[in-house]
């Protein structure tokens, strides 16, 4: 029997093996070239490119895309409620190749290890320079859809400020937010102070004098055209997450104010009007067949990955993924004021075949350097594939949910379901920045409380209704809360207070009972004061005991009639 740091020691050496860029190096070079990833039949005057939802990750990830992204009503099976081999078709994207690895979970462990990690801000850099060049600078412009300042260790430890000035290296034209406002207002204020382009949101209001927060509309000039962009910061951002962050500060979707933001550009002589959203995909969806005069929508938060841009009523529709695995690009031709044509692609970053940039990488490896030796330390070893995308399960949030019950004595658990957070194959060591990947906020607190199954109950069908309404106005994105030591099932086709049924709790068997009390734990709650260990701290702990890591139970929710 190994001790602990007989294993430690052992863990750091095979690590060492596993994540060597010799193996997948060689086999992502032998079917990709940059000049490749890059090939593109250039169109018009203007190129948009676009990243979102990078969520603090400065260097390559491996990222799992999910296996339920399930839609309801209009949205059902139409991107991007397509997963696995059904995405792979709608797409015409070959089986096991770097782009079905790109975008599906599908015989993901291996393709993986023959593929490598994807992403890293000097990888993106270097693509975003070569794009500069080819086309000239003054025809492209780079837009930031948000969520790129948290979501890592050294995210929290410098309160966003890394990402702020990596950014400003990489030189966005604009952004817009949603987790930025999580380090709350003044915090925001000393960011926004820092940032070297503007933040962009016209949905924004104050609530003593209902004025706007932030700038709405930045006019821009490329290749001769005269550009628009419209920000929408995340409109449930004072629900979703803690509303004393944003107080005095009243959000919404406000698809009045946008148009008349649109008008407003038009007036002024816009000949392209851009939404740089963080609405999600199925919001900017209903918005881009309601609005008028819009022609481009670049969608952030739901971290979907379109291969290309959708039509929908004359406005292109772009999703760009999360994690720094894509970049999206559009090229407009541009004739009289109208966009007349257009090619769109989104560019996967596999950052075995692209070279990084020595400018962004030397600036990479000095924010993170006072922080290098913590974030490698190892606490254990993934003994399974450790992700977290999909609707109602993830292996890492199930590994979370354990945590919480073991380490606050709980019958129940839940891990709030965030869509953030990177991926670990089997094998692998997991590492303090790993576990900072699926952890880092700044309301981290883990409750412990009493909840009848009446509370329990309700709580499910909120979350559930949030996903699965028809209406995408009134979904919030994110995925379904997990759960630990419970089972039940979800039908969500079903109207709300119907749709989660058969709570049964694992230890007894019993369903659970409407009058009867249950002790509960859980994270990420957007009530003030709440008191209770960090998740990160509580998590390192459970993992430092154990040699191996793997949640104790999957599966444990059922779906009905999908």
């Amino acid at each position: 029997m190994k001790s602990r740091r007989e294993f430690l020691q052992l863990a750091a050496i095979t690590s060492a093996i596993i994540g060597s860029r010799s193996f997948s190096s060689v086999a992502a070079k032998q079917s990709l070239s940059q000049n490749e990833l890059l090939q593109f039949d250039s169109k018009g005057q203007v190129t948009l490119l676009h990243i979102t939802d990078l969520h603090g990750q400065l260097k390559p990830v491996y990222f799992r895309p999910p296996s339920e992204n399930y839609g309801v009503g209009d949205f059902e099976g139409i991107p991007p409620h397509l997963v696995g081999n059904e995405f792979l078709k709608h797409f015409n994207i070959k089986p096991n190749s770097p782009l079905a690895y790109a975008h599906t979970m599908v015989d993901y462990v291996n393709l993986a290890r023959e593929y490598g990690k994807l992403g890293g801000l000097d990888r993106t850099s270097n693509i975003i320079k070569q794009i500069r060049a080819e086309r000239g600078d003054n025809k492209v412009l780079l837009l930031d859809g948000g969520d790129t300042w948290q979501g890592s260790y050294t995210s929290l430890k410098t309160q966003g400020a890394d990402m702020v000035s990596a950014m400003n290296l990489l030189r966005p034209d604009a952004m817009v937010g949603h987790w930025e406002f999580t380090f709350g207002k003044d915090r925001l204020a000393e960011l926004l102070d820092e940032m070297q382009y503007p933040f962009l949101g016209g949905n924004v209001f104050d609530t003593e004098w209902d004025e706007p927060v932030f700038e709405a509309i930045k006019f821009f000039e490329r290749g001769g055209v005269n550009i628009a962009v419209i920000g929408q910061h995340f409109p449930y951002t004072p629900i979703a997450n803690p509303k004393y962050m944003v107080e005095g500060w009243s959000f919404g979707i406000r698809p009045e104010v946008i148009q008349k933001n649109i008008n407003k550009a038009k007036k002024k002589g816009a000949e392209v009007v851009v939404l740089l959203s963080h609405n999600g995909f199925d919001v900017d969806q209903k918005l881009a067949s309601t609005l008028e005069d819009l022609d481009v929508i670049l969608t952030g938060h739901t971290h979907d990955a379109i291969p290309e841009a959708i039509n929908i009523n004359n406005t292109l529709l772009l999703s760009s993924g999360s994690h720094g695995k894509y970049i999206g690009r559009i090229d407009l031709d541009i004739k009289k004021g109208k966009v007349v044509d257009y090619a769109s692609k989104l560019i996967p970053i596999f950052s075995d075949v692209i070279n990084p940039d020595p400018e962004m990488t030397e600036h990479i490896n000095k924010l993170r350097q006072p922080y290098e030796q913590e974030c490698n330390r190892v606490l254990g070893k993934a003994d399974t594939l450790l992700y977290r995308r999909g609707n109602f399960n993830g292996t890492w949030d199930d590994v979370i949910c354990d945590a919480i019950m073991i380490e606050r004595d709980t019958e129940i658990s839940f891990s709030p379901g965030f869509r953030w957070g990177t991926t670990l194959l089997p094998g692998q060591n997991i590492t303090i920045d790993d576990m900072y990947s699926q952890t880092s906020m700044n309301y981290p607190e883990v409750y412990r409380m009493e909840m009848s199954g009446k509370m329990i109950k309700d709580i499910l069908e909120d979350v559930c209704d949030n996903i699965f309404n028809t209406d995408p106005f009134f979904q919030q994105g994110g995925d379904m809360v997990r759960v630990g030591g419970l089972r039940y099932t979800c039908s969500p086709k079903n109207k709300m207070g119907n749709r989660i049924n058969d709570i049964e709790l694992l230890s007894t068997g019993d369903l659970l009972e409407s009058n009867k009390n249950y002790i509960v734990g859980g994270w990420g709650s957007i009530n003030p004061n709440v008191k209770g260990p960090k998740i990160f701290n509580l998590l390192e702990n459970y993992i430092s005991k154990e040699e191996s890591i793997g949640p104790k139970k999957q599966n444990n929710v059922k779906i009905l009639g999908m």
